[in-house]
């Protein structure tokens, strides 16, 4: 009988690793992964409604999801002819429901005939997070940028005094426009403090025009943001103190994504 060696053992191993190793490089199969399976969702029947797993937020009927900010008391924007229209005189108004981080679709419209120039021409915002009573949370800047001027971290699509868009894809006073935005959420430690920031990615008319980008806090008009430690928040809108006509809403949808 022949006396194998303890090194000729642990050759042939090698080899025979070797030979599996190879074979299984050669083996497609190798590479497939089979679980878990993707839960189904079925997309919206046409662009921009909503899948099978959005909660809808805005259906053209009913406020019935939203409160006013201020005292949670039932929103009194204007509901008619399928969109809703900001009544200044009840002031923001904002979900029911809280969320965390999240894909979020609304469309929004300047009047046609909007006058006043700069930050006073068809002013408001989407607070992806509302913390507070008062107009504490992260923004996106809602307003009409079509040739009018004003600080580029203000205009539409900016993450309001924190960063702006990438190009300015507004269109005419009068036309509907789209964000698509994905929300992601901070993320805090038991003492306060930041364990991940804030980061948002957002499609204006399809264009991207914020990619991933770090938030450094709340927003703020007055000073650096700065961040309060919340675990889930409404969503809110905005109803601006300006004097140009206010703006409209429909077809507003959301997909938790923890």
């Amino acid at each position: 009988m022949t006396r194998r060696t303890a090194p000729t053992i642990a050759l042939a191993a090698l080899a025979i690793a070797g030979t599996s190793y190879a074979a299984a490089q050669d083996d497609p199969k190798a590479t497939e992964q089979w679980e878990p399976v993707p839960k189904v969702v079925t997309p919206g029947a046409k662009e921009n409604a909503p899948p099978s797993d959005a909660v809808v937020l805005f259906d053209g009927h009913s406020l019935a999801g939203w409160e006013a900010s201020k005292d949670h008391s039932p929103a009194g924007w204007k509901v008619h002819d399928g969109i809703v229209t900001v009544d200044k005189t009840t002031g923001n108004i904002q979900t029911k429901q809280r969320f965390k981080s999240y894909q979020l679709h609304l469309e929004w419209q300047i009047p046609k005939d909007i006058t006043g120039e700069g930050q006073g021409r068809g002013n408001s915002g989407v607070f992806l997070a509302s913390t507070g009573p008062g107009d504490e949370g992260y923004e996106i800047q809602i307003m009409d940028s079509f040739e009018n001027k004003t600080y580029v971290n203000g205009q539409a699509a900016s993450v309001y005094k924190q960063a702006a868009p990438l190009v300015n894809a507004a269109r005419h006073p009068g036309e509907w426009q789209t964000y698509d935005i994905i929300w992601t959420a901070p993320v805090f430690a038991a003492d306060g403090t930041v364990k991940t920031p804030a980061y948002v990615t957002l499609f204006h008319n399809g264009v991207l025009v914020q990619n991933h980008t770090e938030l450094t806090g709340e927003t703020f008009y007055i000073g650096k943001p700065k961040y309060k430690p919340y675990t889930d928040a409404p969503i809110k809108l905005q109803a601006h103190g300006d004097h140009s006509q206010p703006i409209s809403f429909r077809n507003i949808w959301v997909r938790p994504l923890g």
